[in-house]
């Protein structure tokens, strides 16, 4: 038989090959609507894993200063992923998803510096239970996100290993702290979803500083364990997402017991077998919400917040819900002694103990004399530096149990409960903010209205926020909604409902998708 000449040849085949994929849009693309392009043959997981990490290379550097380092194995893990579905193998939960973790999630593959140069070359040898979870359910980890150093600014995500992060909705603004890296990111698109931590706000503030959904579960319903520590008594880790049910589907993958996370125990039979059940766009209908007044009527809330939630409020109610006054006193409940355990020290030593042999530093304490550190973080390492590194709170002098055996927290939630009991409210609503993100250069004199400190991280109760509008034109705000201890299935549905109802995520601008996109 007689050869085709070569230049006849590729031109047949090259008809006869099945023309490439229109380019998928991967800007504010939801895990369903990746998902069915991927199984209708609409995108691989090679073009979207190499879209969010042009989108990383085009906008975060000079600008946002979200992403601490990329995965360099990133397009490999997306070429294995296109490989097995090729093969007919089962696609997990999360198959494909690029996410974005922030930098004190353990990565066995990349740098962990919990913010501190300290750690700017530390390599965990595993990952954190989370991370490890994600990835076995499919997840592309693209990307590390800046974070405030140790976790301990509420107020903006500056640290001395990768400098400061700004809201991408407005660069001359914070994006709160600790998580803002992974907020900044995900708002912009630089992963469909991302993890974060939250000791007292660090989930939810940045959240709803950068118009998106975060959770933070019931205390013991969610592993910890591989994420740097700021207070292990108080500390939450969990997803970051620009909806409610991007975030429930990894909500549903990272719940759950762990032994190697001791406070697990308690939610061993609490975690729900189908989160995503809960998602009704009638989910309000019926429900009863309290209005936490003493976390909405103060001197210092803007008023431009306090006309959104008055407008979610009237939201609610004409989503089906009653919505009546809860005259809860928080602030007295805050005066309890002994409510926050000065414990990041200790709680530091142990997880500088799972470095093994190679960790860079086995006391944080050690950068007071290297110096270390940012100045911002300097007063905090001292106040630290007082309680010991080897004795358990419990045992100190004045003792700080832990959670489940410290009587003024569990008193503080059983009164907590009692006045939900008594006004038969399903959940308290209430700004996830009371003020606008503060500019950058002036993060600690604007810092104010930081209500997500205030109920959920002392009684260890599940807490969300969800967008409810903007101030002053660009300026996220979100609307909170709190629950009793494991019902994160009943804040799902109520944040879901809203969502549906008002649709108030939009991206922020300066960030449109590229050509190659």
């Amino acid at each position: 038989m007689s050869r085709l000449p070569l230049v006849v040849l590729v031109s047949t085949l090259a008809a006869c090959a099945p023309e490439p994929p229109a380019a998928f849009d991967v800007v504010e693309t939801s895990i369903a609507e990746l998902h069915a392009a991927l199984a209708d043959g609409r995108t691989t997981c090679r073009a979207v894993v190499q879209a969010h990490l042009d989108r990383i290379d085009a906008y975060d550097e000079g600008t946002i200063n979200a992403i601490t380092v990329v995965n360099p194995r990133a397009l490999e893990r997306a070429d294995s992923l296109d490989a097995a579905a090729g093969r007919g193998e089962s696609r997990g939960a999360l198959h494909c998803v690029p996410m974005l973790v922030k930098d004190n999630f353990d990565t066995h593959d990349m740098v962990t510096t919990g913010g501190s140069i300290a750690l700017r070359n530390s390599v965990p040898p595993d990952d954190a239970f989370m991370v490890r979870r994600i990835r076995e359910a499919g997840a592309v980890v693209v990307a590390k996100t800046n974070m405030a150093e140790w976790a301990f600014s509420p107020r903006e995500t500056v640290s001395s290993s990768f400098d400061t992060t700004r809201n991408a909705y407005a660069l001359d603004r914070v994006p709160a702290g600790s998580s803002g890296g992974t907020a900044s990111g995900v708002a912009a698109s630089f992963g469909v979803i991302g993890l974060g931590s939250d000791t007292g706000n660090s989930i939810r503030g940045p959240s709803a500083h950068l118009a998106l959904v975060g959770i933070r579960s019931t205390l013991g319903l969610t592993s910890r364990d591989g994420v740097i520590p700021l207070s292990f008594d108080r500390d939450v880790a969990g997803p970051m997402g620009r909806s409610v049910d991007d975030v429930v589907r990894v909500f549903e993958v990272v719940a759950g017991p762990d032994p190697a996370d001791p406070y697990t125990d308690a939610g061993r039979t609490r975690v729900e077998p189908d989160y995503r059940s809960f998602l009704d766009v009638d989910g309000l209908d019926g429900a009863r919400l309290g209005i936490a007044t003493s976390l909405v009527d103060t001197e210092s809330a803007d008023t431009a917040v306090i006309r959104l939630f008055r407008d979610a409020v009237e939201d609610l109610e004409r989503a089906g819900a009653e919505v009546v006054d809860v005259a809860f006193d928080v602030y007295a409940q805050l005066e309890r002694p002994g409510l926050f355990c000065r414990r990041f020290r200790y709680d530091a030593a142990r997880y500088l103990e799972t470095l093994g042999a190679d960790a860079p530093i086995t006391d944080v304490v050690e950068v007071l004399e290297t110096g270390e550190f940012h100045p911002s973080v300097q007063g905090g390492l001292r106040s630290f530096a007082s309680g010991p590194a080897d004795v358990h709170p419990a045992q100190w002098e004045e003792p700080c149990p832990d959670f489940a055996e410290h009587p003024e927290r569990q008193a503080f939630l059983a009164e907590l409960i009692e006045a939900m009991d008594a006004a038969e409210v399903d959940a308290l609503i209430y700004p996830s903010w009371l003020a606008p993100p503060a500019h950058l250069d002036r993060a600690g004199e604007e810092y104010r209205g930081d209500n997500s400190q205030r109920l959920s991280p002392p009684t260890g109760t599940p807490a969300i926020t969800v967008p409810m509008g903007f101030t002053y034109g660009d300026l996220p705000a979100g609307l909170q909604l709190l629950a009793r201890p494991y019902d994160e299935g009943l804040l799902f549905r109520f944040a879901y409902a809203y969502e549906q109802a008002t649709h108030h995520r939009r991206a922020p601008d300066g960030y449109p998708s590229l050509a190659r996109d």
